[in-house]
């Protein structure tokens, strides 16, 4: 029972913590528009396991890592934010080339599954804040996470990457119903409106950052 109760727990953390709608749920469900379910279930899966691995960090205790990775907070945000400027170059310029070629190539030719899977993964690592997060969560629900066992630390991380995937999946699938329904022309669109939105993350992640040590 206590297993059953930790894995519940941790899977409703995973859920709360992947469900806000960011960039890395765009980029997820663009690949899910252009290149099918599998594209956008590999993008979801690095986020969950990035997700996963912050989890672990929470409920195992590792202080010194999360004390490391909250002090260098400030380049991992800047990263993330870099990376996604760049993302949001390669959607609007597939959005607005004429050619076919060069309008899939930022889904298509050497973005597989795996790449997507890493990019994703990249993102979502570079925000550690979210082990903030997770603390935070795992404190409303009442599990003392510097004070549990080994084995139930790892059912507790087990449910967090149960709970993520399933958000992942199930946008996944939802993209994906209506993906055979878009022309051409709607999905030169939905790049656009996708680079413009990763471009808005990107800007207010570097923005915030400089921002912040403005006022320091």
């Amino acid at each position: 029972m206590d297993i059953l109760l930790m894995l519940g727990k941790g899977a409703l953390a995973g859920f709360i913590i992947a469900a806000p709608v960011g960039p890395v749920g765009v980029l997820c469900v663009q690949r899910t528009l252009h290149q099918g379910r599998l594209a956008g279930l590999s993008a979801g899966l690095g986020a969950a396991l990035a997700d996963a691995l912050y989890g672990c960090i929470a409920a195992f205790g590792l202080s010194l890592i999360s004390s490391w990775l909250q002090t260098h907070e400030t380049l991992f945000r800047l990263g993330g934010g870099a990376f996604l400027l760049f993302m949001a170059w390669r959607m609007l310029r597939a959005a607005l080339h004429p050619s076919p070629e060069v309008a899939a190539a930022p889904l298509h030719g050497r973005d597989g599954p795996v790449t997507g899977l890493v990019s994703t993964f990249v993102l979502t690592a570079t925000n550690p804040i979210t082990i903030v997060a997770f603390l935070g969560i795992f404190a409303f629900f009442g599990i003392g996470a510097f004070g549990l066992s080994n084995a139930m630390a790892a059912w507790l991380v087990l449910g967090v990457f149960a709970g993520s995937s399933i958000w992942w999946l199930s946008l996944a699938a939802l993209a994906g119903a209506y993906r055979h329904r878009l022309g051409s022309g709607e999905l030169r669109w939905i790049n656009g409106l996708s680079g413009l939105l990763i471009l808005g993350f990107g800007l207010y992640g570097i923005g915030s950052v400089v921002w912040l040590k403005g006022l320091q």
